[in-house]
């Protein structure tokens, strides 16, 4: 049997007409130069969330290898969600259940928004990427131990409120302005019963899963609570061929107001319910993009052995994990103006993978925006078809001279990269029909 290699690499091209995946803050599309040109880009950020939830949604619906595994949940909510436990399961009232949950995780470490801020005060100041049954177990450990915890969140919101009030103090007479010199110092916060920190810092640990162990995570505000070194690396996506923005002006109809001016019984009428409802500019962009993205099959187990799986168990759910992510990279995109463009029924035209010691990235590939225009000279036609001649040249090349690359798949869902397989020089590669058969 052939040893698997460490890195998994995905090469992708999929063309797009007239969508917006990401907006900049100004809402225009967002670009990139390269290779002296402006092109169109779809950041990481964006393609890493779509993919993610594109993996946790079918697990969580019974879909795919995952299905039934433990996946995780990105918010700032974890009080909120705590306390609605705390309320629906074990008979809470609402607000004494949001300010035990607060406590108890500001007692942990974490960081939350201005409490005069009613909109954020129950926030966490940054996202916090935990199993999703976090809230349940932190939940369930502050209602076993109600009255322990109960008696330590009233003496801490007693000290913290009174470590808040204004220091009496003495004024001196010759400072201009006036100084106050403070008398005291702040008490210290009594810190969460040790058993009770234990218990939520191993509700919030990564643990089982699958999605943190992909895709990593990062927390700062608490020392001694795991991060962990993702096994996912994911590039930008951009156009191989120079950006084109079209500002696409939209009139939207009033429903009321057309209905009067129908049944309107003279011009005058008629001529007061004249105009658009609503008018606006909306920036969309065409082009064929390139994306790439890389599984590191050793740290993937690596974060599943730490998550506590025995060997069997890590090397079960990383086999699982790696048919998802590869489904989730051909399949996810980006919601953003989906029912205005229909942009998530998109398909690649053409998707590598392949095994290596290493991964290997394929942008230089396209460093010189393919041109489309037929008439002029050294025009390559349409760039989806372009696209793919080059992708499928620069490997042949690079895998010339790597000789760890092997395991070459190719699949495509479109007619005209079909055809147009069959005409190139033979690649060393197995065309596959689906997305299970572009990993082993």
């Amino acid at each position: 049997m052939t040893e698997t290699k460490q890195f998994l690499s995905l090469h992708l091209l999929e063309t797009l007409a007239a969508v917006l995946p990401v907006r900049d803050e100004n809402n225009a599309p967002k670009t990139i130069v390269y290779g002296g040109f402006e092109r169109h880009m779809i950041t990481s950020q964006a393609r890493r969330r779509a993919e993610r939830m594109h993996a946790r949604d079918r697990a969580n619906a019974g879909k795919g290898p995952l299905s039934g595994r433990t996946m995780g949940q990105r918010t700032r909510e974890w009080a909120l969600l705590t306390a609605r436990v705390l309320e629906t399961a074990h008979g809470w009232e609402r607000d004494e259940a949001v300010l035990t949950a607060r406590t108890v995780l500001e007692g942990v470490g974490l960081k939350f928004g201005d409490p005069a801020k009613k909109t954020v005060a129950n926030l966490t100041k940054v996202l916090l990427f935990a199993p999703a049954d976090t809230g349940e177990r932190i939940a369930a450990h502050i209602a076993e131990n109600a009255d322990e915890l109960r008696a330590w969140r009233d003496e801490y919101l007693e000290l913290q409120a009174a470590n808040a009030k204004p220091k009496r103090g003495k004024r001196t007479a010759s400072d201009e302005p006036e100084t106050v010199v403070e008398e005291g110092r702040e008490k210290k916060l009594p810190p969460l019963p040790k058993e009770s920190r234990a218990k939520v810092l191993t509700a919030l640990a990564p643990r089982d899963a699958i999605d943190i162990a992909l895709y990593g995570r990062f927390l700062a505000e608490i020392a001694d609570s795991p991060n962990v070194e993702g096994a996912v690396q994911s590039a930008h996506a951009f156009t191989i061929q120079e950006a084109e923005t079209v500002d696409d002006f939209y009139a939207a109809a009033d429903d009321a107001k057309l209905d009067r001016k129908k049944n309107a019984l003279d011009f005058l009428d008629a001529a007061d319910d004249a105009g658009a409802g609503m008018t606006g500019y909306q920036s969309l962009i065409s082009g064929t993009f390139y994306r790439h993205a890389v599984l590191d099959r050793t740290q993937l187990r690596t974060n599943l052995r730490a998550a506590g799986m025995t060997e069997p168990e890590a090397e079960e759910a990383a086999v699982a994990a790696e048919q998802e992510f590869v489904t989730a990279f051909v399949e996810a995109f980006p919601e953003a103006k989906k029912n205005s463009t229909a942009s998530t029924g998109s398909l690649p035209g053409l998707v590598v993978a392949f095994e290596g010691d290493r991964p290997y990235n394929y942008a230089a590939a396209f460093q010189k925006p393919v041109n489309e225009n037929p008439e002029d000279r050294g025009g390559e036609g349409p760039a989806g078809l372009a696209g793919v001649r080059r992708l499928l040249r620069h490997h042949a090349f690079v895998a010339d001279r790597r000789p760890d690359i092997r395991a070459v798949r190719l699949l495509t869902y479109d007619p005209q990269v079909d055809a147009l397989l069959n005409e190139l020089s033979p690649v060393r590669a197995t065309r596959v029909k689906t997305v299970e058969g572009l990993t082993s």
